[in-house]
């Protein structure tokens, strides 16, 4: 899907980057590290997250492997870990089981 599709649509923030700047007390950034698998990138990622924490910069870690393995989370698996209502409303069925 290309950002020319129809149904794509860009849609305004609430709140501003310039807002968002001002409450965080720095600019936004993001560092996004590719290699091979086992290369080490998560590591680097946690270890410069919680450098930037010790600074007082507030810094996110979005990993690939807990994105992959929150959305490939079966709905059987969510009910165990949560529960059957959290299970129907997020269970995206993304596992090789419901392929």
């Amino acid at each position: 899907m290309s950002t020319s599709d129809p149904k794509v649509f860009w849609h305004e923030h609430a709140v501003s980057r310039e807002e968002r700047e001002q409450l965080n007390g720095h600019k936004g950034c993001v560092l996004w590290f590719t290699g091979l698998s086992g290369s080490g990138k998560s590591t680097v990622a946690n270890l410069v997250d919680h450098r930037l924490h010790a600074m007082g910069i507030h810094s996110f870690v979005l990993d690939g492997d807990n994105i992959r393995h929150g959305l490939n989370a079966s709905p059987a698996m969510l009910k165990e870990r949560h529960s059957e209502d959290f299970a129907k409303r997020f269970g995206l069925g993304f596992s090789a089981q419901d392929r």
